[in-house]
């Protein structure tokens, strides 16, 4: 007699069941499985690809990151140091100027708000931070191997402030990578990750 499986109730034979019935189990099974399965969201994050970061290096290029299967995706970068605190920078491969961008932040022994602003810029100049603990990106980037302008979005920890970044590249081009860069000082260790949202 056939028995279920206890999660999704997929018709399974039991030692006892005759085996001249198994193509008609299996195929039962198979139907069973075809139906979960395409009923199943395709939303999430796909890993593109990882880079690791090397020894005191001032910036890293990251190639064949974009393509046409995404439209919007997460750059992270986990791990390793600076040598001094300073702000990461983003630009997209060949993408030297035209960057507008706002940092608002706030100290972490005040309840003011503050602002930095960059327009016309060579890049998205607060996308993560570094200190000689740490490095940390978490930026969401949009629309980048599309012929329309690139949008960011990062929130930002430093040593001693903490905001939200937004950027935009104003150009109406398609790109297939970036490069991570530093305001001061150098980067040692750590990993980037490229994650592509599914469409």
């Amino acid at each position: 007699m056939a028995t279920t499986t206890p999660n999704y109730g997929w018709p399974v034979p039991t030692s006892t069941d005759y085996v001249k019935d198994g193509a008609v189990a299996i195929e039962a099974l198979g139907d069973a499985i075809d139906a979960t399965v395409f009923g199943l969201g395709t939303s999430g994050l796909t890993l593109v690809k990882s880079q690791v970061i090397g020894t005191t290096v001032s910036s890293v290029a990251v190639t064949s990151a974009f393509s046409t299967t995404y439209d919007a995706y997460k750059i992270v970068i986990a791990g390793g140091v600076a040598s001094a605190a300073c702000d990461l920078t983003l630009s997209l491969t060949g993408g030297t100027s035209s960057y507008s961008f706002n940092l608002m932040y706030t100290s972490f022994s005040s309840t003011a708000f503050a602002a930095i602003v960059g327009s016309a810029a060579a890049n998205f100049g607060n996308a993560g931070g570094g200190t000689t603990n740490i490095l940390q990106m978490n930026c969401e980037v949009i629309n980048p191997f599309l012929t329309k302008h690139t949008i960011f979005n990062a929130p930002y920890v430093g040593d001693t402030v903490a905001g939200i970044g937004n950027a935009v590249h104003k150009s109406a081009t398609s790109f297939t990578g970036f490069t991570i860069g530093t305001s001061a000082g150098t980067l040692t260790g750590g990993t980037i990750y490229v994650y592509g949202y599914k469409k």
